[in-house]
């Protein structure tokens, strides 16, 4: 009996740490915060639930509009390292 009232207490913790506190954000939580995206084809932020998504891998990008999700689709490399932008330069 003594084992079935820790699995409860512990399934019961384990549940208000994921809803309330350091799992919060998997369900929304963290003060409702909404992460902008920015288009990498024109610099456009664009809102979570507005625009078009394109998984590219393994990292989500969002568009402004169809023609920019066009435009990347066709050469992704170009938008993501711009000319003149190389991976080893420092500032």
């Amino acid at each position: 009996m003594d084992g079935l009232l820790s699995l409860l207490f512990f399934a019961g913790l384990f549940y208000l740490m994921m809803r309330f506190g350091c799992g919060a954000h998997v369900h929304g939580g963290h003060g409702g915060q909404e992460t902008k995206h920015i288009d990498p084809v024109c610099g456009m932020q664009v809102a979570v639930d507005q625009g078009y998504g394109k998984m590219h891998q393994g990292t989500l990008y969002r568009f402004c509009s169809r023609s920019c999700l066009d435009k990347f689709e066709v050469e992704p490399d170009r938008y993501l390292n711009p000319p003149g932008q190389d991976k080893g330069d420092t500032p």
